[in-house]
């Protein structure tokens, strides 16, 4: 499946089936991130059951610590 994540067309496995999956595909899993999909934000309660679709519009946004 082909995805625009944060501007970049990128193929993901067709494994890729959530926004859950999706964060997991890039071991983002213990990270804070806030994930808009088609310029909507996605709430972390519904990231398992949000079924991403070919050609979607991501955004990822996490924070990175530092000094």
């Amino acid at each position: 499946m082909e995805l625009v994540i944060n501007g970049d067309k990128i193929d993901v496995p067709d494994t890729v089936e959530t926004v859950d999956n999706l964060i997991q595909h890039f071991g983002l899993s213990e990270k804070v991130v806030i994930v808009e999909q088609n310029q909507i934000i996605v709430e972390k309660g519904s990231h398992q059951e949000t079924k991403l679709c070919n050609g979607d519009k991501i955004e990822l946004v996490h924070f990175v610590g530092g000094g």
